[in-house]
């Protein structure tokens, strides 16, 4: 029979259980790491990370100490500083969260279909998704934008982007387990996907034609200058500016309304509030906002 292991004290026992006490992690993760974590990321990516989130940063960049072969945090993060080149993309990657579904706060695409409609064909219409994770979001825009107007898409053009190369890439392919698209129609599903089959069966891929609306490339919302010109019809930046603090906040979205038409309207996700940019935008009710002033 194995050796029941022993522990010096019950709180001894529970930490080792949870593997939250530092005497079993593989590498040293002190305060000081953790807040050094926490200015590079917000450095680099306007990312405010909050201080109940060390698990999270030490199971994540492990993976980097692990890749780069670094023997600590501390050797790690120096060389990071030091000639990061594309380690920074990674360490990026690594602190960001991705979480997204097709049709996500549907709330919002009445909204924005009655809002193409209002446009209709009388000039081009632009879209940014600023936040496109995996690609759900920009490919459920597009799923309205074809709905709205049938065949006729010519004068639609649809910018996905997002801080997360990895995510992107996922996106461009546009193929997905068959359960994330359980709960959308019947109709939509045989519109704009096709099933797998042999080696592909549970999964499905979005129709070339719907992919062929949307552009994905990188950007990083605190660029100095984004890859993308105006004037947008749509922003759609939903469940991003929650990682931002307030003056982050305000500064993004101090580019974002220049860059929007006088009608344009910015879509922002359920728990985001933008009261304290009330001279930039005004909110329309169901995290909707218009600019504040026409141009």
């Amino acid at each position: 029979m194995a050796e029941t292991p022993r522990f010096s004290s019950p709180v001894a026992a529970t930490a080792a259980i949870l593997g939250r006490d530092s005497s079993v992690r593989e590498f040293s993760f002190l305060p000081a790491d953790f807040e050094r974590v926490r200015k590079l990321i917000y450095q680099h990516a306007g990312i405010s990370l909050s201080p109940v989130k060390q698990d999270m940063v030490y199971s994540r960049l492990a993976r980097r100490l692990r890749a780069t072969g670094s023997r600590s945090f501390t050797e790690y993060l120096d060389a990071l500083e030091k000639s990061g080149g594309d380690e920074w993309e990674r360490f990026v990657n690594s602190l960001t969260t991705n979480l997204t579904s097709f049709y996500r706060e549907p709330h919002h695409f009445p909204i924005f279909a009655e809002h193409l409609q209002k446009i209709g064909t009388r000039r081009p219409i632009r879209i940014w998704c600023s936040a496109a994770s995996t690609g759900e979001e920009p490919y459920s825009i597009a799923i309205t934008v074809a709905e709205t107007f049938g065949s006729n898409l010519s004068h639609v053009s649809i910018i996905a982007s997002d801080l997360d190369t990895n995510v992107l890439e996922t996106a461009r392919k546009g193929v997905y387990p068959a359960d994330r698209v359980e709960k959308l129609s019947p109709e939509r599903l045989r519109r704009f996907f096709l099933r797998g089959t042999g080696a592909q069966e549970g999964y499905v891929a979005v129709r070339p034609e719907l992919k062929a609306l949307i552009q994905f490339q990188r950007i990083n919302l605190l660029d100095a200058s984004y890859a993308l010109k105006g004037p947008l019809d749509i922003i759609f930046c939903r469940n991003v500016m929650i990682y931002f603090d307030k003056p982050t906040q305000y500064r993004i979205l101090s580019r974002f309304a220049p860059m929007m038409q006088p009608d344009g309207l910015l879509f922002a996700g359920h728990s985001e509030s933008f009261l304290h940019a009330a001279d930039l935008f005004r909110s329309l009710g169901k995290t909707v906002y218009a600019l504040a002033k026409a141009r």
